[in-house]
């Protein structure tokens, strides 16, 4: 991996001092990009962050591993500013992997919900695992439509992993096989 912020064209144009980004070229997949976030995503730096993110984009490197282990605070409006750069590099046969989130900020993702729609690692070495794969690993078990073991209230759940059930708020977790825990 080779860090160098000049991989696209007038990223350091704009500077915000609540967040830094840099950029790590990964060689063992096609058009991928190691970004290494610190500081953190809310309300007032969300426009510059997908800004910064669009270029990326624009410059053609649609696998994306957002490295968050510097990354210590996520408002609801970053996780929408993840969401949209799912949906710009999704339809270019790309995908995003969010890497060493900290439990305070997973727990946002828990919260909101959106933990189940990305793809989240624990090294470098599983993301671009996961990338290098033709397709994501899934199970015929999803999507998957069940009760919830405390309201009954019917949800979906499109893979493993886990979330917060949409009438009680109960935190589920549904594993690979399709089996449902609270949790």
């Amino acid at each position: 991996m080779t860090n160098n912020n000049n991989l696209v064209p007038g990223f350091n144009d704009e500077k915000d001092d609540s967040l830094k980004i840099t950029l790590d070229k990964i060689e063992d997949v096609p058009n991928c990009l190691n970004i290494i976030l610190n500081g953190y995503v809310d309300t007032y730096n969300s426009s510059f962050f997908q800004k910064r993110i669009a270029k990326v984009v624009e410059a053609g490197y649609v696998n994306l591993i957002f490295n968050c282990a510097a990354l210590n605070y996520v408002s609801s409006t970053g996780i929408g500013s993840f969401t949209a750069f799912l949906k710009m590099v999704k339809p270019k046969g790309g995908d995003i992997v969010l890497l060493e989130i900290q439990p305070k900020v997973y727990e946002v993702f828990q919260l909101l919900g959106f933990s189940q729609f990305f793809n989240i690692k624990n090294s470098t070495e599983e993301a671009i695992t996961h990338l290098k794969s033709d397709a994501p690993v899934t199970s015929s078990v999803f999507p998957k439509v069940f009760a919830c073991p405390v309201c009954s209230k019917r949800l979906k759940a499109s893979r493993s992993g886990r979330f917060r059930c949409s009438e009680c708020k109960s935190i589920l977790a549904i594993d690979g096989q399709g089996q449902v825990f609270l949790g």
